[in-house]
């Protein structure tokens, strides 16, 4: 278990804080995960900043000065950030990509999973049973930073991470080129087993608090459960998630 100080050091090997130095990473392309800004801040480099978040599509949380200072000591300017782990990509360019290799497409989209390891630990069964991509939204998903990479010891380096916007518009897109979306929720009806996963699919998985949003559920084409024998409701998402994506393996190994 990581105590305070070393998650704060962990956190901090990805912060970026002052406007002209923000502004100069999203020129170079990087990616920003997570950015705080001053209440109230105003100047002609923040306009210029402000800009820059607009164009690239950035997200920022408008925060008091003292949260900033929590989260360093030093001159933040009134911004601080943390740029990604990793480069994103986007579902669009890698599933025609798929389909051209003539693989059959399986990828993972996980609604709101925010606990970092637990994302991690996804990530490396995913690039173990072959899954072509994740897809995750834009907001409310954990930061894929230092831990997130170790868990998934590296996984999150091989495998396209697809950070999107609009997971109801990907999961329509997925559906228009020919996939099935399989919810896994216990509140299904049919078993997990009784699904034909050698076809194109998508599965969705959901966080642990409350699972798939019900807009997403509506959407899914089918919902499959994971039978619970015992008296714990629910199982960890990423051992939940891993049973999930072995038997996709386990029917295509067997076609």
């Amino acid at each position: 278990m990581q105590t305070k100080e070393q998650k704060k050091e962990s956190d901090s090997s990805n912060m970026i804080f002052g406007l002209r130095p923000v502004i100069e990473a999203l020129k170079a392309g990087k990616e920003i995960d997570r950015l705080f800004v001053q209440n109230g801040l105003k100047n002609e480099l923040f306009g210029e900043m402000m800009g820059m978040l607009k164009k690239h599509n950035v997200l920022y949380q408008y925060v008091p000065l003292e949260k900033l200072n929590r989260l360093t000591s030093k001159n933040h300017q009134g911004v601080v950030g943390y740029i990604s782990s990793i480069e994103y990509h986007k579902i669009e360019n890698i599933l025609p990509a798929v389909f051209e290799a003539g693989k059959t497409p399986l990828l993972l989209i996980l609604d709101r999973i925010t606990d970092v390891r637990n994302f991690g630990a996804i990530a490396r069964t995913a690039e173990c049973a072959g899954v072509d991509a994740i897809i995750i939204p834009q907001k409310g998903a954990a930061q894929i930073n230092a831990d997130a990479i170790k868990t998934s010891t590296g996984a999150l380096h091989k495998i396209p991470v697809c950070r999107e916007e609009n997971l109801k518009q990907v999961i329509e897109y997925l559906r228009e080129s020919g996939l099935q979306v399989i919810a896994c929720t216990e509140k299904a009806s049919d078993d997990y087993y009784k699904v034909d996963f050698t076809l194109p699919v998508a599965i969705m998985m959901g966080s642990e608090e409350d699972g798939i949003s019900s807009e997403f559920l509506k959407l899914a084409d089918a919902h499959a459960k994971i039978p619970l024998l015992g008296e714990i409701g629910s199982l960890n998402v990423s051992v939940a998630t891993g049973v999930m994506l072995y038997e996709v393996v386990r029917q295509r190994l067997n076609e």
